[in-house]
């Protein structure tokens, strides 16, 4: 998982622009009726307002980006030295255009004041990443997803920007006395105490 950064004001205007247009870029299944915004993975990392105005015929494509764009941090052609190594590290090979469902989500922490914001990308989902290692309890007690369906009681050891360690605690003893391993940040849950025996 790969957590990229934006500035909230470069993304207020893309958004702006999109609200503002009557006529969208179309994805892979075809036309669109409404204001999103499409990532792009190419010449830097970058959002984008998926709105036609009239002001340019260039169709999006990974070969050219313009600097009015949201650009993630560390990922703009424009301004940093070794973009093409940080894409490479949170995108591998993989480029493109990708239409994503986040307007609201962001337009909401936008308007609550957020300086930055924050998507989080497995390099096929893109969704919006709103707590930080500082939200969560060193020593307290989470859940987090099994891959099989279930979820794992743990302890959090210790977290950074996108990846916590945790020790299972309170499952069964052979899950329990496994050695601490790191999860995505975002996959820790509050603990339900409703559903606590």
């Amino acid at each position: 998982m790969a957590i990229l950064k934006f500035s909230a004001s470069a993304i207020a205007a893309q958004i702006t622009h999109a609200r503002a247009c009557k006529t969208f870029l179309p994805n892979w299944n075809g036309p669109v009726d409404r204001p999103a915004l499409i990532l792009i993975v190419g010449n830097g990392v970058h959002l984008r307002s998926n709105g036609i105005d009239g002001t340019t015929t260039r169709v999006v494509t990974t070969e050219q980006s313009d600097p009015a764009f949201a650009f993630a941090y560390g990922m703009n052609p424009f301004r940093d030295t070794d973009w093409m190594a940080q894409r490479r590290m949170a995108f591998r090979d993989l480029t493109g255009q990708f239409y994503t469902d986040i307007l609201e989500d962001v337009e909401m922490l936008i308007d609550r004041g957020h300086g930055a914001i924050r998507l989080a990308t497995d390099g096929h989902s893109i969704r919006v990443f709103v707590r930080r290692a500082s939200d969560f309890l060193i020593g307290g007690t989470y859940d987090v997803p099994s891959g099989l369906g279930g979820t794992f009681r743990v302890i959090l050891k210790d977290a950074c920007d996108t990846v916590a360690t945790v020790q299972n605690c309170g499952n069964c003893e052979d899950f329990d006395e496994m050695l601490p391993y790191r999860v995505p940040l975002d996959a820790l849950m509050e603990v339900d105490e409703r559903r606590a025996a």
